[in-house]
């Protein structure tokens, strides 16, 4: 039994999912092997075999490989699935994009958000906007899973001695061309990976109260930036900053709520916190149910105090 990691990287650095993708694959039992898939990726390869846990790196090297596109990456892994019982992605906007196309080529049901490996068959995975578990069986030859990072600590990034092995990347598909990318420029880290997350709701009132109040709290302690649904629909933050079960799944050691009342929909993408503080004026705000901390204020006023005592 073994299982198979589909890295996530730049073709230069691994992203920090992968770590955690490791460890669910490490509890699956057996060997984990990694596919690093790219193009000129020998860095984020030789990364991968210092992953604790990890005997072996598969590298496919190829100009089709080069962006992630689904079609390419599901066919360089269905070329090699057949030596492997679980395949394993995260969570991501990339492993939701392959894993089910793969899945549908091997004819297996795809078991999604894993945060825990009860057995090699058996995982769960959250339901209803994370208010319920479900634990699924499957009876599948190969396991296809996509893996909530935020349900496994990271593996070591370092101390593993795992061989690389060189395999034969698959043609292009002619069914979709990469044109290119725009991405976004942020000084901040990244949402799914910052320690500190401060986030704001609709509270906040527009765009420019939002950047008023929120940065400099923000920039005092370092954090990243989050949103609830309602903030961005009303044009408060942009999408990629959105926080919940249509938004990120995140899972920081502090997240400041700051006038967000707590929808269900946005506690599903954040109540794996490790400390919850939230700043709300109506004491019957539902975010106070999962806060450690809770304080009833106006955030225009506690905020700023906030950042003044800092």
């Amino acid at each position: 039994m073994t299982s198979l990691v589909i890295a996530e990287h730049d073709n230069a650095t691994l992203k920090g999912a992968t770590l955690n993708t490791v460890t669910a694959a490490v509890q699956c039992g057996g060997e984990v092997h990694v596919l690093v898939a790219g193009a000129n990726a020998g860095a984020a390869a030789a990364a991968a075999a210092q992953i604790a846990g990890v005997s072996k790196v598969l590298h496919a090297d190829s100009d089709a490989l080069a962006h992630g596109l689904a079609e390419n990456m599901s066919a360089q892994i269905l070329a090699l699935a057949s030596n492997y019982s679980h395949i394993l992605f995260a969570a991501t906007a990339s492993g939701k994009n392959i894993a089910p196309r793969l899945a549908a080529k091997l004819d297996v049901g795809q078991i999604s958000d894993v945060t825990k490996v009860d057995s090699p068959d058996t995982f769960e995975r959250p339901i209803y906007a994370g208010n319920a578990i479900a634990i699924v069986q499957s009876t599948d030859p190969i396991k296809v899973i996509t893996v909530r990072t935020t349900g496994f600590d990271p593996a070591a990034a370092s101390g593993g001695t795992a061989a690389i092995e060189a395999v034969a990347a698959v043609a292009a598909s002619d069914k979709s061309t990469y044109m290119g990318s725009e991405i976004a420029k942020n000084d901040r880290p990244e949402l799914t990976a910052a320690k500190i997350i401060v986030a704001g709701g609709r509270a906040l009132g527009s765009s420019e109260k939002f950047m008023e109040i929120l940065m400099p709290l923000a920039d005092k302690l370092g954090a990243a930036i989050g949103a609830s649904r309602a903030a961005v629909d009303a044009g408060y933050s942009p999408n990629d900053w959105q926080v919940g079960q249509t938004g990120k799944i995140v899972a920081p050691q502090l997240y400041i709520a700051v006038g967000i009342s707590g929808a269900i929909q946005h506690l599903a993408g954040m109540k794996d916190s490790k400390v919850i503080v939230a700043i709300n004026k109506d004491p019957e705000a539902p975010i106070f149910s999962v806060a450690d901390y809770g304080l009833e204020a106006d955030l225009f006023v506690a905020v700023p105090e906030l950042v003044a005592a800092l």
